[in-house]
């Protein structure tokens, strides 16, 4: 009966020699130096986003449920800075303008920069230069903006009055009227800060296939069929994140307000982000105002959440 030939040892690799032991610690050394830097960097990076954003939010949290007084020091207060904010009648009136300035802005300052997108893509020469063009009031402080268009809205030598008169048109009161005085700082925040919002959507616009149209073209589409059915699809994400983050940013408006028109008239453009401003430098209750933030971040959270969610699950049906 024959036998099974015996196993053979494997091979063991040769022993490294002394100058691939000190190249492999080189390498060692080096990707330990390198991950040292990076977290190092990320660390400083947490460091300084927690120190001056999160440390706020739990320091808001707090000063809500708190009698703030900086010479004798803070007490709990418990549910009384909530009780007094309920109480004021001047809160659900900031919250009506508040919602009406966001409805006014996701109308003008939502549609009109996709729409000036659109427009800037279909350019073939001094598209740069639009670019700028369209880019350049971002680049203002916004109090120099809010300044600027308080002058264009003077009832009396304001620029647009004196245009409307000039095409025999009536004039406006602008911001000394109730009526106007909410949409007037709308287009404002629109003229504003549009060009961060058109330059993102050039940019998406940009990376749509030019087959596409050119297969829309062919079956006979018009540019609104174009538009609604290749465009909007195509750039549909993009739309749905600039949409939250414009619902968010401008239920916290104030500078317009704050320069433009103090609140009035009539309290018509007192907004939650101003009312917090008069409870805190107005009042000197720091501890309602904080009460006010805590609530308008829950808000907006819970908006934010809720949002997100509805989003996610139209995208997973498709």
């Amino acid at each position: 009966m024959a036998t099974a030939p015996p196993l053979e040892k494997p091979l063991s690799p040769p022993p490294a020699t002394a100058s691939e032991r000190e190249r492999r610690a080189a390498r060692l050394r080096r990707s330990v130096r390198e991950h040292l830097t990076a977290y190092g960097f990320l660390c400083a990076a947490v460091v300084i986003f927690a120190l001056f954003s999160w440390w706020p939010i739990v320091r808001t949290v707090v000063l809500g449920f708190q009698h703030v007084n900086f010479a004798t020091g803070n007490t709990w207060a418990g549910l009384a800075n909530f009780e007094r904010l309920f109480s004021d009648p001047l809160l659900a009136t900031a919250w009506r303008n508040t919602a009406l300035f966001t409805a006014y802005a996701l109308v003008l300052g939502f549609l009109v920069p996709f729409l000036t997108a659109v427009l800037l893509n279909e350019f073939r020469h001094a598209r740069a230069y639009f670019r700028v063009l369209v880019y350049l009031p971002v680049m203002l402080p916004p109090v120099v903006v809010a300044l600027m268009w308080k002058w264009f809205y003077d009832p009396g030598p304001g620029l647009l009055n004196e245009i409307l008169r000039t095409l025999h048109l009536p004039t406006s009161a602008w911001l000394d009227s109730s009526s106007t005085s909410l949409v007037s700082l709308v287009i404002v925040s629109t003229w504003a800060n549009m060009g961060t919002a058109t330059l993102i959507y050039l940019a998406a616009l940009q990376t749509i296939p030019g087959e596409l149209y050119e297969a829309a073209e062919l079956d006979g589409a018009n540019l609104w069929q174009r538009l609604r059915h290749v465009t909007v699809p195509q750039t549909r994400f993009v739309l749905l994140v600039l949409l939250l983050l414009q619902i968010v940013a401008t239920m916290q408006v104030f500078t317009e307000p704050y320069v433009m028109t103090g609140g009035g008239p009539d309290d018509s453009t007192v907004t939650v982000m101003f009312l917090v401003y008069r409870y805190a430098f107005v009042y000197n209750d720091f501890g309602t105002a904080s009460a006010l933030s805590l609530l308008l971040l829950l808000v907006l959270a819970a908006f934010s959440a809720l949002y997100l969610r509805v989003t996610r699950g139209a995208e997973e049906d498709r």
